[in-house]
């Protein structure tokens, strides 16, 4: 009886023998080839050790010698290059990284102070509970969050001269935050009319240090401020009908604290003036200008939308008697305004401009003689790439841009640079619940990061807590 042939071809020597296979690479090998086949697995997972250990030394390398950073090495070696001159600029670039950082442990300490004020006033108080503590505890730990991973910084080299240039450059943080999408409301809310607990179609709004609430109450012609929690308003200015006198108010637009005197001053839109109101004692500021939007920046500079003449204009304290100066707009060149409305100024005097005909919002740099659309600008529409007729405008310190766009029903938050926004409250229809918008105006934070909606047509301010 002949015997079975169970012979196969070997893949390394390629002659018919008894064969094994290779579980990992499923081809047949010899016992002599298998056995070699075997050695070369050794020797190829000794190399994958050997990458591995290398890798583990250049980790312990870098963490005890941070120095040795490849950024640094860039900016040592550019320095050697450009010798005196580089020199110069690598200790501007230094500078502005302190400054930056002093800066984050500012902004870190002042909110820490916020908090011990908080506590102070608890304490002297005696009135706490288990809320109270849940809220200090997050808000501590929202700081150390801060405090234990700023904001990264990366190296710009730019070449046009006959040295290659350097600077500092601040990446922002991709951390989005959250809100509630069900509103509470903490103004208005009782329907259309001039009682204490009513507003009619609000416009602008302010919230300060304290969560008080000052509204423009458009068709009241008054401003109401709502204090922390209260269930009705005190009127601040205004309240004396529609006229044009000294003591009234004609369809105000929007509202401003001057933190110098602590005094309101008011876009008195129908009567084609800003005012101002200290103690119930009345001063027009600037007359005959189709005011509508407010800003005063960090220097105590008072800043003024033109919604007929299509610009914004500039003035220093004091110095309201003149015409200002154009900031943004206006007939040049550059990204031409239609009907500005609300405006935000950031801490380097970037104008942001919610420029409603054009379905967008436009960003004048300080001195810049051009804008550029950092939302919308795609005709009116509804898609995340549109805006329809925006109104409020605010923009957090990580440069997020957060619109009011009215005739959608939504506030969306936008990124400059980024084709497209997303909402981040409304969006389901126009309507009254909770979930719901009808026509947007105003926006602003309180310093919790809580989000503050003026809800013209629903006559109420909607609060959406942020998510922690």
């Amino acid at each position: 009886m002949p015997m079975a042939n169970n012979k196969t071809q070997c893949f390394t020597c390629n002659k018919e023998k008894i064969t094994y296979s290779c579980k990992g690479c499923s081809k047949e090998f010899c016992f002599m080839d298998l056995a070699e086949h075997h050695k070369r697995l050794n020797e190829e997972l000794h190399h994958i050790i050997d990458d591995y250990n290398a890798f583990k030394e250049r980790i312990n390398e870098q963490k005890q010698n941070p120095q040795n950073h490849a950024l640094i090495n860039q900016i040592d070696q550019w320095e050697i290059d450009s010798i005196e001159i580089i020199q110069q600029k690598a200790k501007e670039c230094r500078e502005i990284v302190i400054k930056l950082s002093q800066t984050c442990i500012n902004d870190i300490e002042k909110k820490f102070n916020d908090l011990t004020e908080q506590i102070q006033q608890l304490q002297k108080e005696n009135d706490f509970n288990e809320i109270n503590f849940n809220y200090l505890t997050n808000q501590l730990i929202e700081i150390t969050e801060e405090l234990n991973n700023p904001s990264n910084i990366s190296i710009q080299r730019e070449s046009q001269s006959f040295m290659k240039e350097i600077s500092i450059v601040l990446s922002k943080k991709s951390k989005f935050n959250k809100w509630k999408q069900n509103g509470i409301t903490v103004a208005g809310g009782n329907g259309e009319g001039k009682e204490l607990n009513q507003v009619n179609r609000p416009t602008g709004i302010l919230i300060d240090k304290k969560k008080n609430i000052f509204i423009a109450d458009s068709y009241n012609h008054r401003i109401v401020e709502w204090k922390y929690n209260s269930k009705k308003g005190k009127i601040v200015a205004g309240g004396n009908g529609e006229g044009h006198r000294i003591n009234q108010l004609n369809y105000p637009t929007d509202v401003i604290i001057d933190q110098q005197n602590h005094s309101i001053i008011i876009a008195d839109y129908n009567n084609r003036r800003v005012i101002q109101w200290l103690n119930q004692n009345q001063q027009i500021l600037i007359d005959n200008i189709d005011c509508y939007g407010l800003a005063m920046d960090k220097n105590g500079f008072l800043y003024i939308s033109d919604y007929q003449m299509d610009e914004v204009r500039r003035w220093k304290i004091g110095e309201y008697n003149n015409e200002g100066i154009l900031v943004a707009g206006g007939n040049g060149e550059g990204q031409k305004l239609n009907h500005p409305t609300f405006m935000f100024v950031d801490e380097d005097q970037s104008i942001y401009v919610s420029d409603g005909n054009n379905n967008r919002v436009v960003k004048w740099k300080k001195g810049a003689k051009q804008g550029t659309v950092v939302a919308g600008g795609n005709g009116q529409g509804r898609n995340l790439n549109q805006l329809s007729y925006p109104r409020g405008v605010i923009v957090d310190h990580l440069g997020h841009i957060y619109v009011a766009d009215s005739q959608n029903h939504r506030i969306m938050r936008c990124c400059e640079g980024k084709e497209e926004g997303e909402i981040v409250v409304g969006g389901n229809g126009k309507g009254n619940e909770s979930n719901q918008l009808n026509n947007p105006y105003g926006l602003s934070f309180d310093n919790e990061g809580n989000l503050y909606v003026v809800d013209g047509w629903n006559h109420r301010i909607q609060k959406f807590d942020i998510v922690l």
